[in-house]
């Protein structure tokens, strides 16, 4: 079992893994027992009851100069529980299974909950000022410099609730939503799978689904549908208990559907999610249902199974790819594009900004976190040394270079909507693929990266709005009473089937397997923003293949954006319209053509 480290790194990665880095969270703090760490707080508390004591009730009669120093101090009380928080939020992502990680996660989160509460007045009533008012006020050159961060805080204005319930949902929130989200997570890194003898983590023997051994495929999908049936009954009162609860919520804040809360928090309509989840649908016969049978026809399969998903090819080695080269391979896609973007990349790796190491306790998957500006990102991944592990650090290391690049605007505004935070990562993804396809001389290994390249593009665009259909789904029935293990599989099943198509027929055992899912808990109907991602980036990609001028110059500027310009501001410049249906088309048609190409035996 892993420990906090008083240095505040973490653990080390177990033997014949400490080529793997674990990341140095020193930056942040030193340790949980930091004296820093409690003074930020008082600090923070203090000057929170102060700002609330000074302006609470005034808003309105300040001046746009005032209004700006208020922005000022909100911000950086704000960022300082922000780096408490962040601090917690990647202890506990290292180790979630150690109880003093917990236990200071919990802390931190009721310490950062109260002192927030204080300083919550000032956006209600920011939002209360009426239109014409507001506008004069930004007048003032010092408070119009905040006019992005007004735009996005007045979606909410309609929705907002009185102070009192405002404040009671901010503080009921630690033993909320933010309780049962940890109960999934600590429930998840907790468990141990017995497969071939071991007991291991679900994070590695979901990795064992991409085994060229179609029987240890097997094996593993069998004792993970065991493993979570096992357990169904949790994971379905935790599901369902969010899912009411976000139907309270909804209700009070006349939200006319499960997706609307985060569609406004993306800054875009539900009829444009709405246009995006169509166009995908529509096209899942001419691209998961055709690349699966294929697949099906190439591994000599009759039917595939939900274990075959992700199973490599015939003749893929999945030749193993240490740390290094790794590094190496990620960094110089990067640096081919823009030496910008390869040096702060750089910074990641040398200056222990990553956790890749594989150990019992730790979060699965990845995620890069912004923590605050005045700090850095961190990312964390699980690196097994596989191609797709690099595809992954690559994703994840675009995030990271893009919240760097994004921290410009400082804590308020640096955050992008999700519907354009997958730009960067998957670009980067992207640009290592096309890498790695330029070095590969050999027909035959080209075609098979071709192959596995739509595989993350299915993953990424048909898999995901299949997630958001299930999540809809669900959502839409939860709202008529509470829905049983059994009937949550069906729904699951139903999607699956759907978007996978004929080539796949699914075991019982499959219909499970929704209950390891994060999104679902952590963020709901966050994932179509991954196929958003996707398309985007296809139609980019195309027109920086075009030799679009100046195309790097005016990526980076997108970058830097953060939050403070909409999707259709900064796609003009690329001559690039989210809102016409071509824009979709033309992402798909990327992942189509790829398809054809294999479908016809050629090679790019």
């Amino acid at each position: 079992m892993t420990h906090l480290a008083p240095e505040g790194s973490i653990a080390v990665a177990s033997p014949g893994e400490t080529d793997l880095p674990c990341w140095d969270l020193s930056d942040l703090y030193d340790s949980p027992a930091s004296p820093r760490i409690e003074s930020d707080l008082e600090a923070a508390d203090a000057r929170g009851r102060e700002f609330a004591a000074s302006y609470t009730g005034r808003l309105a009669g300040l001046t746009g100069n005032e209004l700006a120093a208020c922005m000022e101090t909100f911000e950086a009380i704000d960022e300082t529980l922000g780096r408490v928080m962040s601090y917690a939020q990647l202890l506990f992502s290292a180790d979630s299974t150690n109880p003093e990680a917990g236990k200071f996660y919990q802390g931190m989160m009721e310490r950062c909950t109260a002192i927030s509460a204080h300083i919550l007045f000032f956006r209600l009533e920011l939002n209360r000022i009426e239109d014409a008012v507001l506008e004069a006020k930004l007048a003032d050159p010092a408070f119009a410099r905040w006019r992005p961060y007004l735009r996005d805080l007045r979606v909410w204005r309609e929705h907002q609730l009185s102070d009192e319930l405002e404040r009671f949902v901010h503080e009921r929130e630690v033993t909320g939503r933010a309780a049962w989200s940890r109960l999934f997570d600590e429930t998840i890194a907790g468990m141990r799978v017995p497969f071939a003898g071991e007991k291991l983590t679900v994070n590695a023997v979901l990795n064992k689904l991409s085994d060229p051994d179609r029987k240890i495929r097997e094996v593993a999908a069998e004792a993970i549908g065991h493993a979570f049936s096992e357990r169904g009954k949790l994971f379905s009162l935790i599901t369902n208990t969010l899912a009411k609860d976000k139907e309270i919520i909804d209700t009070w804040r006349a939200f006319p559907r499960p997706g609307t809360e985060r569609n406004l928090s993306n800054v875009v309509e539900d009829e444009v999610v709405d246009a995006l989840v169509s166009a995908v649908v529509a096209e899942y016969p001419r691209l998961s249902h055709r690349y699966y049978a294929l697949k099906a026809k190439w591994l000599g399969l009759e039917k595939l199974q939900h274990w075959d998903r992700n199973a490599p090819l015939p003749g893929d080695d999945d030749r193993k790819v240490n740390w290094s080269e790794a590094r190496s391979t990620v960094l110089g896609a990067y640096g081919r594009f823009d030496t910008d973007l390869a040096r702060i990349g750089g910074r990641f790796f040398d200056h222990g900004w990553i956790d890749a190491a594989l150990r019992d306790g730790k979060a699965g998957g990845a995620f890069a976190h912004p923590t605050v500006p005045s700090v850095h990102p961190y990312i964390l991944m699980n690196f097994h040394g596989r191609t797709r592990d690099v595809m992954t650090l690559a994703h994840e290391l675009g995030h990271g270079v893009h919240q760097v690049l994004a921290g410009e605007q400082g804590h308020l505004m640096s955050g992008t909507p999700l519907t354009l935070a997958e730009t960067a990562s998957v670009f980067g993804e992207m640009l290592t693929f096309r890498a790695l396809l330029d070095a590969e001389t050999d027909p035959v290994r080209r075609r098979l990266m071709l192959a596995g390249k739509v595989e993350d593009m299915l993953n990424t665009v048909v898999r995901q709005i299949a997630f958001y259909r299930f999540e809809t789904l669900l959502h839409d029935e939860r709202r008529q009473g509470e829905l049983v293990p059994e009937r949550i599989g069906e729904l699951w099943l139903q999607v699956q089937t759907e978007s996978l198509g004929p080539a796949f027929e699914f075991t019982p055992d499959y219909a499970v397997f929704w209950a390891y899912v994060p999104h679902f808990i952590h963020s709901p109907f966050y994932v179509y923003a991954y196929a958003f991602g996707d398309c985007l980036v296809n139609a980019l990609y195309d027109v920086f293949q075009s030799g679009h001028p100046g195309f790097a110059e005016k990526y980076k500027a997108m970058l830097r954006a953060g939050g403070t310009k909409r999707h259709r501001e900064l796609l003009a410049p690329f001559g690039l319209d989210a809102s016409d249906p071509a824009f979709w088309r033309r992402g798909l048609d990327v992942i189509s053509g790829f398809i054809d190409e294999l479908e016809a035996g050629t090679h790019v």
